[in-house]
């Protein structure tokens, strides 16, 4: 009885203004020191474990989901304060058609409550200068859904400094997919006008050319067996390569060998620069971080892309409704760690190369 009135003693005093004013200075205090160190600008968060939590603690799912959304309003801040640019949130894949109807008609109601809610947190939005972008199947959104999905994006796209990115509906190979076919109907249906090289200007070089490397066999031919048409031969020549000396200025002479072609670009000139350019992502920086709760060590086709071999992969056992600084804090210290180890160890590299 007493360690019960122990903890509701704690619990009060925790909420109590005097408590959560120095919780909230202590908050301040840490993040401001996080910013000071190296700070990723691209973040991929998978929201996992509302359900879960929600069972865990005995309430109704859609109460697990609000927390959860309570939790992304939270990061969000975090990541701003820290000097993030871009944070991307997996919300809902469109792998979740596949569950009854029942289930994909409310999780569409609960992207609709989520969107509106985050228009109601939209202070945060604008307090750094994010703008939301919607990446996924616009087709597949319930019309009702897609109003609030383009009013979301409608009212902060003068925000320049930051981007939030949710991903809804979304599954990584859809995006690789409309990637390539995007890339693709470009290289074959843009072609650039071709100037087929037939002009006076361009025969009179090619003949001249030719009687250069011709040289001496060529003058010993005409010294021997002269004639009164090869003399003209030569005039004409001479005349031409005058000319063109005399007026090299003057525009080149259209002949009628002359004609246009069309001209598609190459697949040769396909790289993993031009996929990357026709992806949802375009115009971010390169993710550098990626973090999963729940415990689940998969990446569940989300940003698989975006997950080069330079971007660390975090999986957390805490529920994402759980999700907070005090769970930030050692991911962030441990990626600063790993990048100055980095430049550490590329410092004796630029050395030698620069010897």
């Amino acid at each position: 009885m007493s360690d019960l009135y122990l903890s509701h003693l704690w619990s009060w005093a925790l909420r109590s203004p005097p408590a959560e004013w120095a919780i909230k200075q202590l908050r301040e205090l840490l993040i401001g020191a996080l910013s000071q160190g190296p700070v990723p600008k691209h973040i991929a968060f998978e929201m996992d474990g509302n359900r879960r939590y929600a069972r865990s603690h005995k309430i109704e799912t859609v109460e697990g989901h609000h927390l959860g959304f309570e939790a992304l309003a939270r990061v969000l801040e975090i990541c701003y304060k820290c000097g993030v640019k871009v944070v991307t949130v997996y919300a809902f894949s469109i792998e979740n058609y596949n569950r009854p109807k029942y289930e994909v008609e409310g999780l569409m109601q609960l992207a609709k409550v989520k969107l509106e809610q985050l228009m109601l947190h939209g202070d945060i939005l604008d307090r750094y200068g994010a703008s939301v972008r919607v990446l996924g199947q616009r087709d597949l959104i319930r019309p009702d859904v897609l109003e609030v999905v383009d009013q979301a994006v409608e009212s902060t796209k003068n925000n320049k400094d930051a981007i939030f990115n949710i991903c809804f509906p979304y599954t990584s190979r859809e995006e690789i997919t409309t990637a390539i076919r995007t890339t693709v109907e470009e290289y074959s249906t843009t072609a650039r006008p071709h100037s087929t090289p037939f002009s006076q200007t361009r025969i009179t070089q090619k003949l001249l050319s030719q009687k250069h490397e011709r040289g001496d066999s060529l003058a010993s031919i005409r010294e021997t067996s002269p004639s009164p048409s090869s003399s003209r031969s030569d005039e004409v020549e001479d005349s031409v390569s005058s000319s063109a000396t005399l007026h090299p200025e003057s525009p080149p002479m259209r002949s009628e060998f002359e004609s246009n072609v069309t001209v598609y670009p190459s697949a040769e000139d396909i790289t993993a620069d031009t996929i990357d350019s026709h992806m949802y992502t375009d115009g971010c920086p390169p993710l550098e971080l990626f973090v999963r709760t729940s415990g689940v060590e998969r990446l569940s086709d989300f940003m698989l892309w975006q997950c080069h071999q330079n971007t660390p992969i975090v999986f957390l056992k805490c529920f994402w409704p759980e999700f907070d600084l005090w769970h930030f804090i050692p991911v962030l210290l441990e990626w600063q760690w790993r990048q100055k180890r980095k430049e550490r160890d590329e410092k004796p590299k630029r050395r030698v190369k620069q010897l």
